[in-house]
């Protein structure tokens, strides 16, 4: 059975928390005259492009999505294209976004959809939910864009919405302040009418509209302009003076640091690639051979020398070089990488490690765009294909 919409007639307002009962109606009227109108997933019930958009826009600014967005759609239009699409080819199109488990759940879900729902996507949140990489707030806002289903959202901008006009404090990734959260987003929905569609298309992206232009992180648009937020008037945080406090920041944990060695083996104007395995960081995606720091300690000439030895299976080395360094930041960690250019001869390389040609491929430096490489392995490459460092 269908979840139901949660409703004022079924759910109890918290004692400590006034709702303002038109909440939703601010919201809808607002995002019609002031939200965003012209992104290119908007103004389409077209659930494909819906939901894509919405994955890629998970911890992801809307300014970097949308040139993802419109090159991805070019070139797999519909669910089908994508579930049929080769798993290099989707993490090619994805590459740079970041949070890779994104893009392999993507062609997870585009193949299930095909498979188990003959191509289209269910309108139920509960069932949308079930498919790989959908959860809670990502399921109502795809149901909600594509088939105007009352379903509340709760995504880290309304999250920042609902702290702060309500005056919720702890930190909102904690269960309890979550289901909190939840609850309110039931309750605060548009009513339901004859305009329900339209309104929930409005109240969605009304909210999302409203965290990430108005209800800013750093400074919201109301301690300027009290007239720029609809919900001003009824705003805790504004009130008390609590905009810098609310929502109560994560407890912040001292970032490990990690080091890589990189091999990047030449061959003239070809670079040797190793596939990632499916799961971890940068998952399915064709990175630099690394080399096993436990015999590494970093001393440049040492690091050099060990290169040219452990690139002998690729071919006959001519020289090494320190090739270039940079740091990439995760969520949980800082990585330092170490990229030792070895130069080979042109011959066939042998094959390393066990790998087969479907883990380990030469690509040429003018065609980076055919395979997916993590963010940093691509600069690294971007540098050698302009004829960088050596």
């Amino acid at each position: 059975m269908p979840r139901k919409s949660a409703s004022r007639a079924t759910a109890a307002i918290p004692a400590d928390i006034h709702v303002p009962p038109d909440f939703g109606a601010r919201v809808v009227n607002w995002q019609r005259v002031h939200g965003r109108h012209d992104l290119p997933w908007q103004n389409t019930r077209d659930a494909y492009r819906i939901w894509l958009s919405e994955i890629m826009l998970q911890q992801t600014q809307v300014s970097a999505v949308i040139e993802y967005f419109q090159r991805f759609v070019a070139t797999l239009p519909t669910v089908q294209a994508l579930a049929a699409a080769p798993a290099d080819q989707v993490m090619a199109l994805w590459a740079g976004l970041g949070y890779y488990s994104r893009a392999r759940n993507l062609h997870r879900c585009a193949m299930q959809v095909v498979s188990e729902h003959g191509g289209v996507f269910p309108t139920d949140p509960t069932v949308l939910a079930t498919l790989p990489g959908i959860g809670r707030s990502t399921a109502a806002a795809i149901a909600a864009f594509s088939a105007g289903v009352r379903s509340p959202i709760l995504d880290g901008n309304v999250k920042r919405v609902f702290a702060r006009c309500f005056g919720i404090h702890g930190h909102p990734g904690e269960r309890a302040v979550e289901t909190r959260m939840w609850q309110l987003a039931g309750i605060a929905l548009p009513a339901a009418g004859p305009r329900q569609a339209e309104d929930m298309v409005a109240y969605t992206q009304g909210l999302m509209d409203l965290g990430a232009t108005v209800c800013s992180r750093g400074k919201p648009a109301c301690l300027a302009d009290a007239g720029a937020c609809p919900l001003s008037a009824d705003c805790v945080a504004r009130r008390d003076g609590l905009t810098g406090v609310l929502p109560t920041p994560k407890p912040r944990a001292a970032i490990p640091e990690r080091s890589t060695v990189m091999l990047m083996v030449r061959r003239e104007r070809e670079v040797l690639l190793r596939l990632r395995p499916g799961s971890g960081i940068w998952g399915g995606l064709w990175s630099l051979p690394e080399m096993p720091v436990e015999t590494l300690p970093f001393d440049a000439e040492a690091a050099e020398a060990a290169a040219f030895d452990y690139a002998r299976a690729y071919g006959a080395p001519v020289r090494a070089a320190i090739a270039g360094e940079l740091t990439h930041v995760f969520t949980h960690f800082r990585l330092l990488i170490r990229a030792i250019r070895v130069d080979v001869g042109a011959g066939d390389p042998m094959v390393q490690d066990g790998a087969t040609e479907a883990t380990q491929r030469w690509l040429s430096l003018d065609d980076l765009d055919a395979l997916g490489t993590p963010a940093p392995v691509r600069r690294l490459l971007e540098d050698q294909a302009r004829g960088g460092l050596f």
